[in-house]
């Protein structure tokens, strides 16, 4: 349980060290982050902080979300979160209070989430990897099929879960384990040494990494 931040990707680029070696990060806009309600066991039945990022116009919020944002003295955001936190975080916060890029810093693996990228309705060697027939010597119109899909008369039927075509992307997805190369604090970017689920523009969740290796000795 930790606290993150809500953003969008900008897209990707590159940045040098000192050394001159290059390196693929992708930019991250975790700006202007506030803090719209903290829940405790006592009123919710755990703990919690609900944080926005964005701008919304008026029109086009809900007269409970208009509430709901105005009590906590924050302006309308395009998406809400909730972090798992335990009570002596959510003590330190209140509604209204800004949560910055200082949260992380250089050097820190973070897990991101976002929605991938989606690719529409996909055959199964693109969706599943799998090997295509023979291009030639007898293979009559069967070059990208999968095959044999069921059994014979027992069981008779095809089993729950086998991979055939369908859909394609445009799920959740996490990636785990990215390192942090540089933050921007003015600008409030992060950029991730590696690749971030999603399109340009898509809503990110940036927080701490759960499976990070502990360093020696600690």
């Amino acid at each position: 349980m930790s606290l993150g931040l809500v953003g969008r990707k900008v897209g990707m680029t590159r940045i040098f060290t000192d050394d001159g070696d290059s390196i693929p990060v992708t930019v991250l806009d975790v700006s202007n982050n506030r803090v719209t309600q903290i829940k405790t066991d006592e009123t919710d039945g755990y703990t919690a902080v609900q944080v926005t990022f964005g701008k919304r116009r008026a029109t086009r919020v809900t007269k409970a979300a208009a509430g709901h944002y105005a009590k906590a003295g924050v302006e309308a955001g395009e998406i809400l979160k909730e972090f798992r936190v335990d009570a002596a975080k959510a003590a330190e916060l209140q509604p209204g209070a800004a949560v910055g890029v200082d949260l992380f810093q250089v050097g820190q693996k973070v897990d991101v989430q976002g929605v991938s990228i989606g690719k529409g309705y996909a055959g199964t060697i693109k969706r599943y990897n799998f090997a295509s027939g023979r291009a030639s010597h007898g293979n009559s119109r069967s070059h990208n099929v999968p095959g044999s899909i069921g059994m014979a008369q027992d069981p008779g039927r095809v089993f729950p879960g086998k991979r055939m075509t369908g859909h394609l992307g445009d799920v959740t997805t996490t990636v785990q384990n990215l390192e942090i190369a540089r933050i921007d604090a003015e600008r409030g970017l992060i950029f991730v040494k590696g690749a971030v689920p999603g399109a340009n523009e898509g809503k990110v969740f940036v927080t701490t990494a759960v499976k990070a290796k502990l360093a020696k000795g600690a």
